[in-house]
């Protein structure tokens, strides 16, 4: 970061402009391993049991191994290295939320993308 912080250049600096968008790139990739560290999940692991085990699943979309799942309760988490047979698998399931927590809550890495609304 400290290679790239814009204050290290001036004014009309040609590299500025890049060292801003190099500098949000990197802010951007720190905010998303904080997300997905095991310190964030402990923190967060008695509301993120609650929402897998007492509320449904409302949609779900998945994109290059990446599945997200909004619940009922309106919060949304990404879960990261979902392979296709797996993702497969829980369309075809009839009851997906059966097999989503027996299958993906615990065995991806995940993140909250949106908190559910307080009530």
């Amino acid at each position: 970061m400290k290679e790239w912080h814009p204050d290290k250049f001036q004014d009309g600096d040609e590299l500025k402009s890049h060292a801003e968008i190099k500098s949000k790139e990197i802010i951007t990739a720190y905010h998303f391993l904080v997300s997905i560290s095991p310190e964030t999940n402990k923190l967060n692991l008695e509301e993120y049991t609650r929402t897998i085990n007492t509320s449904g699943i409302d949609d779900f979309t998945y994109k290059g191994q990446t599945l997200k799942v909004t619940f009922q309760d309106g919060s949304v988490y990404e879960y990261f290295g979902v392979p296709k047979n797996i993702y497969n698998k829980l369309i075809n399931s009839s009851t997906q939320a059966r097999f989503a927590r027996r299958h993906i809550f615990d065995s991806y890495t995940y993140r909250k993308v949106i908190n559910a609304p307080n009530p």
